[in-house]
């Protein structure tokens, strides 16, 4: 017997033509909770994955250390590119909540892709 996953049924919650109002929740384990919530996701490295049927061992699984070997990072402080993503989305939300695109004190290219 198929029990439907509205998860994996209808993934997609927005338009590709407007920034993201809305996704689905994940817990801890990246497993999803079949709750939308209405806003834009942060930013953060997740793979969402079916849950395993069968645990082995009860268990936690040690961490990577994330560094790609430039050094930024270490066991006990890792660097965090998603903060930087999440800034700069709130920036540009900024920018976009301005009324006169003349406001904005950007290039005019850098105005037309924000208008975009």
């Amino acid at each position: 017997m198929t029990t439907s996953n509205p998860f994996f049924d209808h993934p997609i919650l927005n338009s590709p033509y407007a920034p993201p109002t809305r996704h689905w929740e994940l817990d801890d384990a990246g497993q999803p909770t079949q709750a939308i919530l209405e806003r834009r996701r942060p930013a953060q490295f997740i793979s969402p994955i079916p849950k395993p049927k069968k645990h082995k061992a009860k268990g936690n699984q040690q961490g990577f250390v994330f560094d790609e070997g430039k050094g930024l990072s270490t066991e006990t402080q890792q660097y965090d590119v998603t903060a930087v993503i999440n800034e700069v989305r709130g920036h540009v939300e900024s920018w976009r909540d301005l009324p006169n695109p003349n406001q904005w004190q950007v290039t005019p290219e850098t105005a037309r892709l924000l208008q975009h």
